[in-house]
């Protein structure tokens, strides 16, 4: 059903460009890998829009890393397998408590300046974490801190060279090896990019639903690649919705930082009444998915389209220094933070499953690595727990580059060539296409699930499949190809799980049976579906 590759192509026929390490993406992840790579080795960045264009770039709440001397890894590990909900790799865990604080000390020696308070970090605490452990930036503008450190020592690096508005098509393999990636520059010119070493860094697949935190750039590309690359794609139907993005007309689906509640923030439905009480002992600061069904709930009890956050609590002042951005933006919709209760609804926000890799970030194709939101490390299981994502880039990132560097030098010359595939006229305007996949996904494969809506859903998104014979030549279509890949997975992955767990929702089983589905579902393009076990934790 899904072809190899989606163009048809000869790679002795393409212009060749060698290079040590690509690295597909920017981001955290992306910019991260490339810094600590081009150390010893000449590094490719190819991004679809730019350095700066990333779901990185939107994390406000911050970074969690064990700094304070009153926490531990201990607690940080146990937060974590929490959060998680059974499907968490205690190995995987075990990695990002231990090494997150050394690599948030890479990120202040590449120039990041987190917030101090009194000479030291200035942590906070975020929902579903027993201690103050995340260091922020600017307030809330932690991520953009981050790019902005990040990418200005990319552009000044010697061995990293950047291309920007170039689009990876597939990557190239050979015998379950990737030898790089085939890239089309902005003049629709393709070319084969070799490299020793493959590193996705394409991070989410937000656009997957009509309503998102993530920018547009965020179609799942990497997943999908990986996919028809014949890579694993492990626990895809587990789908984090932030609970309190803006809704407001006119306004884009902002993310009001889970940060805001750290800091004492209540929800209210609209008739004013805090409600948290009725679902969870740790109200406001529960697990993210739990919240995000409470305000869920609410609003069809209301028949209302939101709910509001309540800050009022505080000075204007403290509201101001505290979360800066999250106050400008409120405040050019006609919305003071420090004042007004403000209109929020849970959104799309981050993907728990991705590309399956090992502990240090390498996937069962040989050569092809995963890093950040685009990869399955086995750390985030069922649930991610806030602030858990930044870390998880550069702790993995490290380690890609350590394995990097002990891999022997590539000398095959790849000899693919694609040309069986139907070149059909080409395909409509996938504009329309993609809006109608986005509201079939919160429908159907949204907050709350069930046989019978994922089993409609999976058969309407099927229909498109014809797309694949049609020929594809512009970025656009690309990435609605990419999308309907996911949002195949990810609705047949929700079909195949008949229980509720982490960021996963069945009306029809609502509940969480350790008994038979503490398991990941894994998708292969070759070998088909597979199931396995999760007994570490």
């Amino acid at each position: 059903m899904i072809p190899r590759y989606l163009v048809n192509f000869d790679v002795r026929d393409l212009p060749h460009v060698h290079t040590d390490v690509i690295v597909i993406g920017a981001g955290i992840a992306g910019l991260f890998t490339a810094l600590k790579a081009a150390e010893t080795k000449r590094v490719l960045m190819v991004t679809k829009k730019s350095l700066l264009d990333s779901n990185t770039r939107y994390a406000q709440g911050g970074i969690a890393a064990v700094i304070s001397d009153e926490d531990s890894p201990a607690y940080h590990r146990q937060d974590t397998l929490i959060a998680g909900a059974g499907l968490c790799s205690s190995a995987a865990v075990d990695v990002l408590v231990h090494e997150g604080p050394s690599g948030v000390k890479d990120l202040i020696r590449m120039g990041t300046e987190f917030d101090m308070e009194d000479g030291r970090y200035a942590l906070t605490q975020e929902g579903a974490h027993s201690q103050r452990r995340i260091l922020h930036a600017q307030g809330d503008a932690t991520g953009a801190e981050i790019v902005r450190a990040l990418s200005e020592k990319a552009k000044g690096d010697p061995n990293i060279e950047v291309w920007d508005d170039h689009f990876v098509i597939d990557l190239i393999t050979e015998g379950n090896e990737c030898f790089g990636a085939l890239v089309q520059k902005p003049d629709g010119q393709r070319v084969f990019v070799r490299a020793n070493a493959t590193v996705l860094c394409t991070g989410g697949a937000g656009q997957l639903y009509r309503y998102t935190t993530n920018p547009d750039i965020a179609t799942g590309d990497g997943i999908a690649i990986a996919y028809r690359a014949g890579a694993n794609i492990r626990d895809v139907e587990f789908v984090q919705f932030h609970p309190t993005a803006l809704c407001y007309p006119g306004a884009p689906r902002f993310l009001i930082s889970e940060a805001v509640r750290g800091e004492g923030a209540v929800l209210r439905n609209i008739n004013g009444e805090r409600f948290m009480e009725r679902y969870h002992p740790q109200l406001e600061l529960a697990p993210r998915d739990i919240v995000a069904r409470a305000i869920v709930s609410e609003m069809e009890a209301t028949k209302s389209t939101f709910v509001y956050i309540d800050f009022t609590h505080e000075s204007e002042e403290t509201v101001k220094n505290r979360f800066p951005t999250i106050y400008e933006v409120c405040l050019s919709h006609g919305l003071d933070l420090s004042s007004d209760w403000i209109p929020v609804a849970p959104a799309a926000h981050y993907m728990m499953g991705g590309v399956e890799t090992d502990l240090y970030g390498e996937t069962n194709v040989k050569r092809l690595f995963a890093c950040g939101e685009v990869s399955s490390t086995g750390v985030h299981g069922a649930n991610r727990l806030a602030s858990n994502s930044l870390s998880e880039a550069i702790v993995f990132g490290r380690r890609i580059v350590e394995r990097i560097l002990d891999m022997p030098r590539s000398e095959v010359l790849p000899d693919v060539r694609e040309t069986e595939r139907a070149t059909g006229s080409p395909i409509q305007p996938v504009v329309e296409k993609r809006l109608k996949l986005q509201k079939l996904m919160v429908r159907y494969a949204g907050l709350k699930r069930s046989a019978k809506g994922l089993q409609k859903g999976y058969d309407e998104l099927k229909r498109h499949v014809s797309l694949f014979d049609s020929c594809l030549s512009k970025r656009q279509e690309f990435e609605f190809a990419n999308l309907l890949i996911c949002s195949l997975l990810t609705t047949q992955a929700a079909l195949i799980r008949e229980e509720s767990r982490g960021g996963h929702y069945r009306e029809d089983f609502p509940e969480r049976d350790d008994l038979v589905w503490r398991k990941h579902t894994v998708f292969n393009r070759v070998n088909g579906i597979t199931e396995g076990r999760n007994d570490d934790v």
